[in-house]
């Protein structure tokens, strides 16, 4: 079978689109509640995404280093290759969080509070790993690997004591994730987190989210076989509704919580991605309909620049401020939602409709992007 699939792209596009569509809402004090986060222990469709995105990117990491190997390059160069774009991914993450770095009226920056981890930090440290992994075991060493990080991360939540709280806690404050990055990281975590000196991108729950990058490489392996694809749909369906239930069974000693990346949801999450790109899968690769996804797939040839974008956007929206005549403080981000979306909708549907008019304005830049033929290659 071709090494090409098309439904990648198309569920690569549809993540992108989803991480855009729940980061930017009008207000999250009047958002649908499927497009928030669990506030802790449990999930919701937006739990989906982040997760979904690294076992597309660790599908897509195989396609990439087994073309690489197909043009000639070496082990050294693929390593090479890792660092340099993993270095590059950490950068810009690091820039989101900074941005505008005090240089709009109005806006603070601090090196002392700039934010260290982040949504594209975690991508490039489990690229790194997940690439380096790859690179250096077999498939069925992976496994161990994938068994061994979730295991331990397991072990460690539950066993290793905190100082002053005790071990196995799962609360915001007293859980051992917690209490390393406010240990290590100090006031360099995210503001909005649920208590301060936690980080959802924090360093111990990094390692999970390592295991749920090798699920994606270790799904490559299907897809890189020349087998029947109707086979191939089989498959991934199987394995995710055997994923979906180990998950649910560990969930029984340990909840499934995004913000800890539990081992749990690991494999609950997994399962999902698997069933949802099986579906796309057998619709698109299987069936040959490809009518609608146009739109998907060109977010997705440029999904991390088109991401990194929205970032910056939001970024001026929440930065770029005044007083009205008032005397109140607004934001560009607040009078826009309350000036132009609330004027045509009740709240939670015009909390929406500013979200999509966001996804609206990547999709014209991506869609730009596209027809020049920039694809940006980070």
């Amino acid at each position: 079978m071709s090494h090409r699939i098309y439904s990648l792209d198309v569920f690569r596009g549809a993540t992108i689109m989803a991480m855009i569509l729940v980061n930017n809402a009008g207000s999250y004090d009047n958002a649908y509640p499927p497009l928030l986060h669990a506030a802790w222990h449990g999930w919701t469709i937006t739990d989906w995404i982040f997760p979904f995105f690294l076992f597309i990117m660790g599908i897509s990491l195989v396609f990439s280093f087994e073309n690489r190997r197909s043009k000639g390059q070496t082990q050294h160069q693929l390593i090479k290759h890792t660092l340099k774009r993993s270095a590059l991914l950490f950068a810009l993450g690091l820039f989101i969080n900074g941005f505008p770095f005090g240089l709009i009226p109005g806006s603070e920056f601090s090196l002392g509070t700039w934010r260290i981890p982040g949504v594209l930090q975690r991508i490039s440290l489990c690229y790194l790993s997940a690439g380096l992994i790859f690179l250096y075991s077999s498939l069925r060493y992976r496994w161990f690997w994938i068994v061994g990080l979730t295991g331990l991360y397991w072990i460690a939540l539950k066993w290793i004591p905190v100082p002053g709280y005790g071990a196995g806690i799962l609360e915001p404050e007293g859980n051992l994730a917690w209490f390393i990055d406010s240990s290590l990281l100090g006031n360099h975590t995210w503001f909005f987190a649920p208590v301060k000196g936690f980080d959802p991108e924090g360093i111990l729950s990094t390692i999970p989210a390592i295991a749920s990058t090798l699920l994606g490489v270790q799904t490559a392996h299907w897809l890189l076989n020349k087998t029947n694809r109707l086979d191939v749909t089989n498959k991934l369906f199987v394995a995710g509704f055997i994923s979906l239930l180990i998950g649910l069974i560990v969930s029984i000693w340990l909840p499934i919580n995004k913000n800890l990346w539990t081992s749990s949801y690991v494999f609950f999450m997994n399962g999902w991605a698997l069933i949802c790109f099986a579906v796309l899968f057998w619709i698109v690769d299987v069936r040959g309909i490809r009518k609608g996804t146009k739109p998907f797939v060109i977010f997705g040839m440029n999904a991390i620049t088109v991401f990194t974008l929205s970032e910056l956007l939001a970024g001026l929206l929440w930065t770029i401020s005044w007083n009205k005549e008032n005397g109140t403080f607004t934001t560009l981000h607040d009078a826009l939602y309350e000036s132009v979306f609330l004027q045509i909708a009740n709240p939670v549907n015009a909390s929406l409709l500013f979200a999509l008019s966001i996804v609206g304005v990547m999709y014209f830049v991506a869609h730009i992007m596209w027809e020049k033929k920039w694809f940006v290659k980070i």
